[in-house]
């Protein structure tokens, strides 16, 4: 059974050995992010965007290397084992599950960013119909960014329509409007990701927190917790 999904970025500068300098600027990310996460039970299933489609089991181990420092993470356990290529939402994953409930044991479900909306959010839907028949209670994990355009400092340059793009993101996930997810363009980072969920959730959840909303660097973050 679905009990609750919770919405982080898909952001490295949240892990502060990764962060440096910035750790500080970013600790309120931190803290809502980790607070969120801990809101889910026992079993995981994250969703995020990345190159290629796959399913990465809770055996997976992985480290923040190819970011600057190995900070060895696990889908479950201590993630002491030998890492493998993991794509970032699962290594934030993996991450968060270590320090919000150690005891957890998360699986996920990378998805290609190019996919159409219709396809992710049918995809949202299976999803649904597979987590309603587990006798279990499970949680779902939304690892996604928004714009990356933001400001001129921004990593994808300065796109000057993105705020009111960023803008109509954060409300959305801030209220469970999944229709206005389903209109999200291109240009939000973690666009399929975001429609797995309002496939997932449709036609809304019964509630809807936000916890944070900012753009550090210029990349919009959505923390929040959606009751299905």
């Amino acid at each position: 059974m679905l009990s609750a999904i919770v919405i982080v970025p898909s952001a490295p500068v949240m892990v502060p050995e990764l962060a440096s300098s910035a750790a500080a600027e970013t600790e309120d990310l931190r803290a809502a992010a980790v607070s969120a996460a801990a809101q889910l039970p026992r079993r995981w299933i994250a969703v995020g965007v990345a190159a290629a489609d796959g399913v990465h089991g809770s055996e997976s181990v992985g480290t923040f290397a190819g970011y600057g420092v190995d900070v060895r993470v696990g889908l479950s356990g201590p993630g002491s084992g030998e890492p493998t290529a993991l794509p970032l939402c699962a290594l934030i994953t993996a991450w968060l599950r270590g320090l919000a409930r150690p005891q957890a044991v998360a699986e996920v479900w990378a998805c290609r960013g190019d996919q159409e909306p219709g396809a992710a959010a049918d995809l949202g839907r299976r999803l649904r119909a597979q987590l309603d028949a587990a006798p279990e209670e499970v949680g779902v994990l939304v690892v996604a960014d928004g714009a990356n355009t933001l400001t001129p400092a921004a990593p994808g340059g300065h796109d000057p329509d993105s705020p009111r793009v960023q803008a109509a993101l954060d409300d959305a996930l801030a209220t469970g409007d999944t229709a206005a997810l389903m209109r999200l363009p291109s240009t939000v980072l973690g666009r399929v990701a975001y429609q797995v969920l309002a496939g997932l959730a449709e036609p809304g959840p019964r509630s809807a927190k936000e916890l944070y909303r900012g753009a550090p660097y210029g990349v919009g973050y959505f923390v929040g917790v959606w009751t299905p």
